[in-house]
């Protein structure tokens, strides 16, 4: 990397733990985090998948605090939409991780930088790499910090179940066939794919459809899209 870019980078980076709210006392920890599998061998899923414990560990502590007298299976729900993919993706894109990110050429092309699962993924790393950093004391002090807003806003009326749940059990109090999902469509190669599932209703005349990068997602998305057709979720 030329001077000039080299420069550049840095100032992202110090932009990074400034939001963070963390400075590295060894950086390769920080550059390991932000860097994608798609660069070789040594890539930040190690860092992943300790960050996955850690941060499924602080949330679930920061629940069991926050609501005493919270069922278990609430509690679950409400760690389950804190931790998955799309809003540990906000958390990176509020961290400004993208553009600091170091990826191969096919997925710096291909928009790598904003793809949800990269920016996911690299939340977890860069709370793996805090961890190996500093411990576990700070590393629980900058999840709360990053989470905060959506800690304090949590309520145990977010703790409804997930869309095909929600799905099967209307059509069940309807008396109604359950619903059956069929994948009509997957493209892109193994790193990169995106499933198509439609979701077929005895309630609707049609079938509704979906994209996501995983069959699960896709589903969820298009038992969505059904409650919304039959009128049980906001549009």
């Amino acid at each position: 990397m030329k001077a000039p870019a080299a420069a550049a980078y840095q100032q992202k980076v110090d932009t990074l733990c400034k939001l963070i709210g963390y400075s590295f006392n060894d950086a390769t920890l920080l550059q390991l985090a932000l860097t994608h599998r798609s660069c070789g061998n040594r890539n930040n899923e190690r860092l992943e998948f300790l960050g996955d414990s850690i941060v499924n560990f602080v949330i679930a502590h920061a629940l069991f605090e926050k609501f005493p007298k919270a069922r278990e299976g609430q509690l679950s729900r409400l760690r389950a939409g804190l931790v998955k993919g799309v809003t540990l993706a906000q958390v990176a894109i509020e961290m400004q991780v993208g553009p600091c990110l170091k990826l191969g050429a096919g997925e710096l092309k291909s928009g790598g930088q904003r793809r949800e699962s990269i920016l996911a993924d690299a939340t977890e790393a860069i709370i793996g790499a805090i961890y190996q950093d500093a411990g576990m004391q700070v590393c629980e002090e900058r999840i709360l910090a990053l989470f905060a807003p959506r800690l304090e806003n949590l309520s145990l009326t977010d703790t409804q179940k997930d869309p095909k749940t929600r799905l099967q059990e209307y059509l069940q109090a309807k008396k109604a066939d359950l619903p059956m999902y069929d994948l009509v469509d997957v493209q892109g190669q193994d790193h990169e794919q995106v499933f198509t599932i439609q979701c077929h209703t005895q309630l609707l005349d049609k079938p509704t459809q979906a994209k996501a990068s995983s069959r699960r997602i896709a589903e969820q998305k298009s038992a969505t899209l059904a409650l919304q057709q039959l009128g049980q979720e906001a549009v």
